[in-house]
């Protein structure tokens, strides 16, 4: 009896070290490559940026922020700028009703309310068929179903079996309907972000002209 309580010591003991010297490789080797894989996040990041607005010398992943929606949610906010000058927003937008459920998209919008260009993110629809919104709305050769250059000041997108104006990816409805509405939420947070941003030239302006002000009486 004795033999066995001993054995099962040396067992219990051996599994402890083991066990032990496996999570402290696993926390080695995960604080080696925290840094490359953030690294990478934030240069896809960059890129998805870089795709969906017009050119810009800004940072605009360090500039970033969080702005609200009118559903009570929020997104994140990356503001392109030409020297002092924002020439549009990158939105990270989404929409949780896609034939497989969550889909992650990149919209960018120029100063004057038009979508410049968008990337996906991540989805899990349907290969062949709801995956082809990649490339789906950007087809110039389509009108009907291009969203590239729409003004969504002049209405929200949806797709023409609902009474709008895309044509939906064929057998894939559902999808479409979740991609417009990702890029109708992404409108509502750039018309947010514009409108602070327009405010906040305005009051740059008047400070100006009454700091000009100012010195022409001295």
């Amino acid at each position: 009896m004795a033999k066995l309580q001993s054995t099962f010591k040396n067992m219990f003991l051996s599994l402890f070290i083991i066990t032990l010297v496996v999570a402290t490789l696993l926390a080695q080797v995960n604080k080696m490559t925290a840094k490359p894989i953030a690294a990478a996040k934030a240069l896809k990041l960059e890129n998805a940026v870089k795709e969906v607005v017009p050119e810009f010398d800004n940072n605009p992943v360090a500039e970033a922020y969080m702005m609200a929606t009118p559903d009570g949610d929020s997104l994140l906010v990356y503001p392109a700028k030409k020297g002092d000058e924002l020439v549009g927003f990158a939105v990270n937008s989404y929409s949780n009703n896609g034939f497989s459920g969550n889909i992650q998209i990149m919209v960018g919008f120029d100063t004057e309310e038009r979508v410049v260009n968008y990337t996906v993110l991540s989805h899990a629809e349907t290969p062949g068929l709801g995956s082809k919104m990649s490339d789906w709305f950007r087809d110039s050769s389509k009108p009907n179903q291009l969203v590239i250059g729409r003004k969504l000041s002049e209405g929200k997108l949806a797709v023409s079996k609902d009474g709008g104006q895309i044509d939906a990816i064929t057998a894939s409805t559902i999808t479409s309907r979740a991609f417009l509405e990702a890029i109708n939420r992404a409108y509502q947070v750039y018309k947010q972000s514009d409108a602070d941003s327009g405010a906040t030239k305005q009051n740059k302006r008047d400070e100006n002209q009454r700091e000009e002000g100012g010195e022409s009486h001295e």
